[in-house]
């Protein structure tokens, strides 16, 4: 495999941009390699600047389910495109767009768009306070809700503590109000629920944790929190920015049979252009300016680029329920292909699965939660990234990243990767 000018391109870039990438992961430092520059990419396959073409399980980090330019989508972009790229009024397709996420998901009465998964959790946090008159947040060891201040944070000394910044320029008063819980432990919730009793706003989780490896919930424990914050009067938060419209098209509330209160989407909303909202029943919706008194406004937010590439892809998924029980079927054969791995190889791996969501982790297992899934040889990781790469197949450069399995995968793509897998 020849990187050459990806290598060329890396070194240039490292001149101009922190790390020479604009988002961390990308930067394939925990696997010990060069990144590959993107030259373009088509259905399951993408092609780096030196001519490699790679079997794609990471899918832009989750929003390519239905393969990369799909011709619909794209066809639709080019057209809105000729209309303009942003007005900075409303649209037809902001309602539509909002019209399609209400009726996919009955917890969602109102939404409201904006441009990024971040910006949506952030966004939801600050109505939850505001409609509840409450500060407190509490959030999960392991699950990744953006990069905003007060959820960049980890758990201190004790399991149950208020947290303390996650990053260096993250002053420590910006996140005293969060407060971190162990996933698939109803009893750290509820310590933390009993302790801070009227104080808690919101529980913000995410209903699979995708971003420490894939974390399923555990029988019970979604339910418990729906329970728990109703007996507190506390909003329940679902992130589904990965999940949404993946696990089907309702999300991971219409996959586990739970109403949040309140709901925030990213990637797939987007159908590839930066894209996201937040939502919830209409009385907290209604909060939001210029109805009531939280205050959240964003430019691009709605942009008739973006909505139409999400309506495009939102409506192939709804003519196509199908496609999630292929692709469903196509990730737990990936799945077989790695338990088959580590029983024939000896190796330590356990795989976690659900939907078209997929995790090898590199250690004995089970994973269950943040610690468990920190667990995880990184090492042996590293040098599996390296053999699927060698082989044609581009996975995640992380252990802590899901592998996407899109509807544009062949039957025979995904048997090509079980043997690189094998090999």
């Amino acid at each position: 495999m020849n990187i050459r000018e990806s290598e060329q391109l890396f070194e240039k870039s490292v001149k101009r941009i922190p790390g020479g990438v604009n988002s961390p992961v990308r930067a394939f430092g925990s696997v010990g390699r060069t990144p590959l520059f993107i030259d373009h990419a088509k259905g399951s396959r993408i092609t780096d600047v030196d001519g490699n073409t790679f079997v794609d399980y990471v899918c832009s980090w989750g929003p390519g389910i239905l393969g990369h330019a799909h011709p619909a989508v794209v066809e639709a972009v080019q057209r809105a495109c000729a209309d303009g790229l942003t007005y900075g009024a409303p649209t037809k397709k902001e309602w539509q767009l909002a019209e399609m996420v209400c009726e996919a998901m009955p917890s969602v009465e109102k939404v409201r768009m904006v441009s990024s998964g971040t910006e949506a959790v952030m966004s939801a946090i600050r109505v939850a306070r505001g409609y509840t008159g409450r500060d407190l947040i509490i959030k999960f060891k392991g699950n990744y809700h953006g990069h905003s201040d007060g959820l960049l944070v980890k758990a201190g000394s004790a399991a149950l503590t208020t947290a303390v910044p996650d990053s260096s320029g993250v002053p420590a008063s910006y996140t005293q109000n969060t407060l971190v819980a162990l996933y698939n432990d109803p009893d750290s919730v509820r310590e933390l629920m009993e302790k801070y009793r009227e104080q808690v706003a919101a529980i913000i989780v995410e209903p699979v944790a995708a971003n420490m490896g894939v974390v399923l919930p555990e029988k019970g424990f979604l339910q418990f929190l729906r329970e728990i914050t109703q007996q507190y009067g506390t909003l329940l938060i679902f992130d589904e920015v990965i999940t949404g419209f993946r696990l089907g098209f309702g999300g991971a509330q219409e996959y586990f049979g739970i109403r949040p209160d309140m709901t925030t989407l990213g990637k797939i909303i987007g159908g590839g252009m930066p894209m996201a909202a937040y939502g919830g029943r209409a009385e907290i919706m209604d909060m939001v300016s210029p109805v009531g008194p939280v205050y959240q406004a964003g430019t691009l937010s709605g942009n008739p680029i973006a909505t139409t590439a999400g309506i495009a892809t939102l409506e192939i998924l709804k003519q196509h329920p199908e496609y999630y029980d292929e692709i469903e079927r196509k990730a737990k054969r990936l799945a077989e292909a790695f338990a088959q791995r580590a029983k024939t190889a000896g190796e330590a791996i356990w795989v976690n699965q659900v939907g078209s969501l997929l995790c090898a982790f590199f250690t004995a297992g089970p994973v269950r939660d943040y610690d468990s899934a920190t667990a995880s040889d990184t090492a042996a990781y590293a040098k599996y990234f390296g053999q699927m790469l060698e082989r044609g197949v581009y996975v995640a450069p992380s252990q802590f990243e899901a592998m996407f399995v899109s509807a544009a995968h062949t039957d025979e793509e995904i048997e090509k990767t079980c043997r690189a897998v094998l090999e």
